[in-house]
C-alpha cells in the first residue's frame, strides 16, 4: 500500500493547503444537497462521476446498490437513508445501477453462491429486480441492471423518512445508470417525484 501513503503525502503537500479555507468551512458545517446510493464496485466512484466536491453528496454503497425494503429493527442503509433525509434534509436521491455490475451478473447468469452465503443472502435484496427483467422478456445483465434500479427506487420509498419526504414533496427520486466503458450516465424514466394528494 505505498501508493496510499504517496497518495496522502501529495494531498496533504498539494491539494490541502490550496483548499484550506474550503476544509475549514466543510469542519464545521455538513450540508450535502444529494444522497447518492451506489455500487461498492471499485470502478463507480460518485464523486468522480458527479465531478462533485466533498461535502457535495451523501454516500452509501452496497452490493448491487442495493437498498432493502424497509423492515422493523435497524441496519446500516436505513439508518443512513434516515439520516440523510431527517436530518441532513437532502432534496434528492440518487440510486445508481452500472454495467458489468457483478452482482447482477451473478443473478442474471445463476452463479453459484453457495461458498458466499452472505453474499447470496444479501442478493435476495434483488428478488423483485429478476422477475421483473424475467416478466419482460430478457434476464440479460443490461436489463437487469435497469430493472435493479427500478426495484431499489421502490424499495426505497417504503422508508418512512422517504415516504413522508415524499408526500410533502421535499425529495424527488432519480434512477440513473452508469456505463464504465463509454462514461456516460442515463437518466431512468422512472424517476420518482413527489407525491400529490388527490
Amino acid at each position: 500500500m505505498p501508493h496510499f501513503a504517496e497518495g496522502i503525502a501529495r494531498f496533504q503537500r498539494e491539494v490541502f493547503p490550496a483548499k484550506a479555507g474550503f476544509f475549514a468551512r466543510l469542519a464545521t458545517a455538513h450540508r450535502p444537497g444529494t444522497l447518492f446510493i451506489g455500487c461498492s464496485d471499485a470502478r463507480v466512484v460518485p464523486e468522480l462521476i458527479t465531478q462533485t466536491d466533498p461535502g457535495e453528496l451523501f454516500v452509501i454503497r452496497t452490493a448491487g446498490n442495493l437498498v432493502p425494503a424497509h423492515t422493523p429493527g435497524t441496519d446500516g442503509v436505513t439508518a443512513a437513508v434516515e439520516y440523510a433525509v431527517t436530518v441532513l434534509g437532502v432534496r434528492d436521491i440518487v440510486v445508481c445501477g452500472h454495467s458489468a455490475c457483478g452482482a447482477m451478473t451473478a443473478l442474471a447468469e445463476g452463479h453459484d453462491l453457495s461458498t458466499a452465503p452472505a453474499v447470496a443472502a444479501w442478493l435476495r435484496h434483488a428478488d423483485a429486480s429478476l422477475a421483473r427483467a424475467a416478466a419482460g422478456g430478457t434476464a440479460d445483465v443490461a436489463a437487469l441492471v435497469r430493472e435493479n434500479v427500478a426495484a431499489q427506487l421502490a424499495n426505497l420509498a417504503t422508508h418512512p423518512s422517504v415516504a413522508r419526504a415524499l408526500a410533502a414533496g421535499e425529495v424527488r427520486l432519480h434512477g440513473w445508470v452508469f456505463d464504465i466503458a463509454d462514461g456516460t450516465v442515463e437518466e431512468l424514466p422512472a424517476t420518482v417525484g413527489p407525491v400529490l394528494a388527490a
